[in-house]
């Protein structure tokens, strides 16, 4: 195996304690059905904030759990939906006065559990609603039966909810507002190379020398588009305006964006292909107004990047500046 661990049970769970320790003054850890919560949450909040999805992907969602932003998060198995009971008994632990708000990555296995959980809790009296992320423009078809898929997007959606959490906004406002913000995002990805499998050491999926996977996505799922040339200007070219065409931006526009990498792609490319998409964007007219690079979304170790944007306003910039900490949130490169 490439992995250092016994098993890729041992490889989550005891990636989960060592995460608890090393930010202890952030987070817990409820081993039992597993999920983390965060150790201060924000007095002003009437809604309890509840992300997660496979591991695998970390910094998300773990790493969002903190203030200001998400209230717990419940990680599943390597690339696997959170059982429904982890989703249940986190909600109830930070459930508030007004419910518990689900940001689910639109997955049929995600959909399902927290949709369960999501019952349970409204037998218990505890109001619950549910935003769901579907940005990934790479799995935008009539022919796709579930319709897009939740993908780097999702971070963006979590900081800018949790800081209007934080503002003691109210179970329906939050709900409303997150589906405006899904609405205004989208998101693609490419990579070069897929992630390697904890079970057996091996890629996922081979590509030829100098190819890349247009529109994979962040489990390994291939996309039926190899493209051979992988110069890095045409591909950032036409990742940007895959992005710009599905969202209609026109000049003036102003957005927040990610430049995300998949777990193999160093700090110096992806500063490199952000600023490629800085220019773009610029050329286009669309306004950067904020960004965040960096590999917060990632699919193990998968050599690629995904690039998303979100149409912003005044509001949800302000949102984006509002104070916020966990372990990977980092206020001084989100601005």
């Amino acid at each position: 195996m490439s992995y250092f661990a016994n098993s890729p049970d041992d490889l989550v769970d005891r990636a989960l304690a060592g995460f608890a320790r090393a930010h202890a003054g952030l987070v817990s850890h409820t081993p039992d059905p597993g999920y983390l919560s965060a150790v201060a949450p924000a007095p002003g909040r009437v809604v309890g904030l509840v992300s997660g999805g496979g591991s695998g992907h970390e910094p998300m969602h773990a790493g969002f759990v903190g203030r200001g932003l998400l209230d717990a998060a419940c990680p599943g198995r390597i690339f696997a939906s959170p059982h429904n009971r982890q989703v249940y008994e986190a909600s109830r632990a930070v459930a508030k006065a007004d419910g518990v708000l689900h940001i689910v990555k639109n997955y049929t296995g995600d959909r399902i559990n927290f949709g369960i959980a999501a019952e349970r809790l409204q037998h218990d009296g505890i109001r619950c609603e549910r935003v769901l992320v579907d940005d990934d423009v790479a799995t935008d078809s009539e022919d796709i039966a579930v319709g897009r898929r939740g993908t780097g997007a999702t971070v963006i959606v979590e900081k800018l909810l949790g800081a209007a959490a934080d503002e003691g906004r109210s179970l329906t406002d939050l709900a409303g507002l997150g589906k405006q913000i899904v609405d205004a995002s989208r998101s693609i990805a490419v990579a070069s190379a897929a992630q390697t499998s904890p079970g057996t050491g091996r890629p996922a999926f081979e590509l030829p020398e100098n190819a890349v996977e247009y529109g994979v996505g962040i489990h390994g799922e291939r996309s039926g588009e190899v493209r051979h040339d992988a110069a890095i200007d045409g591909l950032v070219r036409d990742m940007t305006e895959a992005l710009i065409s599905s969202l209609r931006l026109e000049s003036g526009a102003r957005v927040i964006a990610l430049a995300n990498g998949l777990g193999g792609v160093t700090p110096l490319e992806l500063y490199g292909i952000f600023d490629r998409l800085a220019v773009l964007l610029a050329e286009r007219g669309v306004v950067l107004e904020r960004q965040l690079v960096g590999s917060v979304v990632t699919a193990l170790d998968m050599r690629g990047f995904s690039l998303s944007l979100t149409r912003t306003d005044d509001e949800l910039t302000g949102l984006w500046d509002a104070p916020a900490q966990s372990a990977a949130w980092h206020n001084e490169e989100a601005r």
